[in-house]
């Protein structure tokens, strides 16, 4: 298949589904258009200018989309509930769990376990590229925010030791933490996406795994080679090293835990228990994912493996895993396995409601027939559905700073448009949509202050490092996002 014909190729079969939504109300498709973008704006206005909360943002958000398309307050509400529910249900869940699998990776030391032997012995000429492979490992149940404060310390005091550049072995680490919390679950982002557009989480895991070892090596070890010349800054300028990191600097979405907080250990986890651990529930959903490709519906050893590979029970017994690897044996008692695991879900508590809403904003979209203008307009422009969703995720994270808003919105205006496509083209759409909610990084998102502070840089070198990388992060993410439709 051509380049030319898989970015055309959707929209005979998407156009029906939007039709056939039902709808909140009789308005026209101008007026419907008008509502969508007065909602959009209010979202967008309401973050960046007002600097509210993207859950209140997103409310306000659904209320002034269905007030402008003519829904009745009462359903309104109805709608915005009903999406909220649904996306707090299936997604919500999986967050909840994966965040625990995070956390006592955490309390338990896993992490240093891990850094310790990938580091040990590593010539400077191959560090980045192993700073880049801890990252992806630590990337899979770590939020960004924390992979940050937990390797960035460690970058520090690489560098330091070996006397090199910090950029040459921080880049790749912050590109394999932004890989994987914009292309693959059970990261927020890509969740809620997955739910949004009704794809195949074990698919978007597979597909997301493979695009991200080509996207990490482009924007990571061999980009680090331009910003160090850009950006030189040395180690020995940033103010961490050891637990060190700016105290003043905090998002929202996770909070950081001290060391008096942290549970007393006899011992660390061993290297292959705590990499099992973190690494149990992909293995198990890839090999459901491998499992429906090459075995019969009716095979027995198929069944058995989608039950295992369901995200929900990957998961729990991930959490299981880790509560007995990273937990019991390391010397934690049974009050503190529970405190450690109980710790995980206030600092996701922001996450889980801004995901929440944006399930009600989507379900907005949808009931108020807003797909169907949409798919008129998206055939007229000739854009797949590919290109169209990251082109709208660009627009939102560069107005709102927000990957997580980009990503709901970009994901509820392209749905209408997925009804269509088979299940490789939807797990498609949802990585698009990924690299398009990491598109440069500037002043109005947390992750930018983040970096700056930790790694010590002006606002000038920030920009020149890590927007630079997050840029590249999403252009060549779509890149090879549009090259793997041309194979699956």
């Amino acid at each position: 298949m051509s380049l030319t014909a898989t970015l055309t190729s959707a929209w005979s079969v998407a156009l029906p589904f939007a039709d056939a939504q039902p709808k909140l109300t009789d308005a026209g498709n101008t007026q419907l258009l008008l509502a969508a973008l007065a909602g959009i704006a209010a979202v967008v206005l309401l973050i960046s200018w007002a600097k509210f909360h993207p859950f209140l943002a997103l409310i306000i958000g659904a209320a002034v989309m269905g007030g402008v398309a003519g829904v009745q307050p009462a359903d309104i509400v109805t709608s915005f509930t009903k999406g909220l529910g649904s996306t707090t249900g299936s997604v919500g869940l999986l967050i909840a769990l994966g965040a625990m699998i995070g956390k006592l990776l955490q309390d338990s030391g896993g992490s240093e376990t891990i850094v310790d032997r990938l580091i040990g012995g590593v010539s400077p000429r191959r560090l980045p590229w192993m700073m880049a492979l801890i990252a992806f490992i630590l990337g899979i149940p770590l939020f960004f925010e924390v992979g940050v404060v937990l390797l960035v310390p460690v970058v520090i005091l690489v560098a330091r030791k070996l006397d090199l550049s910090l950029m040459k072995v921080g880049i790749p680490a912050l590109a394999g933490l932004s890989i994987l919390h914009g292309f693959v679950p059970p990261h927020p982002g890509p969740l809620l996406a997955i739910d949004i557009v009704k794809a195949d989480l074990s698919t978007v895991l597979l597909y997301g795994l493979v695009i991200s070892v080509p996207t990490l090596i482009v924007s990571g070890p061999l980009l680090a080679r331009f910003v160090d010349q850009w950006v030189p800054v040395h180690a020995s300028g940033a103010p961490g090293g050891s637990d060190a990191g700016p105290t003043h600097t905090q998002t929202h979405s996770q909070p950081q835990t001290s060391a008096s907080e942290a549970p007393r250990l006899t011992k660390r986890p061993g290297f292959v228990p705590a990499v099992l651990s973190i690494t149990l529930p992909v293995i198990l959903m890839l090999l459901r994912a491998i499992g429906e490709l090459t075995l019969d519906e009716e095979n027995g050893v198929r069944k058995f493996l989608e039950f295992l590979g369901t995200p929900a029970v990957a998961l729990l017994l991930g959490v299981l895993v880790s509560m007995f690897f990273l937990g019991f044996r390391t010397g934690m008692n049974r009050s503190q396995v529970e405190k450690s695991v109980g710790s995980a879900l206030p600092g996701i508590a922001g996450i889980l409601l801004i995901v929440a809403a944006g399930g009600g904003f989507k379900q907005m979209l949808v009931d108020a027939g807003v797909g169907a203008v949409i798919g008129d307009l998206a055939k007229g422009s000739g854009l797949s559905p590919l290109i169209l969703g990251w082109l709208i995720a660009v627009g939102i994270r560069l107005a709102t700073g927000s990957a997580t808003v980009a990503t709901i919105t970009a994901a509820g205006i392209v749905s209408p448009l997925a009804a269509g496509l088979d299940k490789p083209t939807l797990a498609l759409l949802v990585l698009a949509v990924g690299a398009g909610s990491l598109f440069f990084s500037h002043v109005n998102d947390a992750g930018f202050w983040l970096v700056k502070e930790y790694f010590g840089l002006t606002i000038g070198q920030t920009i020149k490092s890590w927007s630079v990388m997050e840029t590249v992060i999403s252009v060549a993410g779509l890149i090879f996002v549009l090259l793997f439709s041309l194979v699956v």
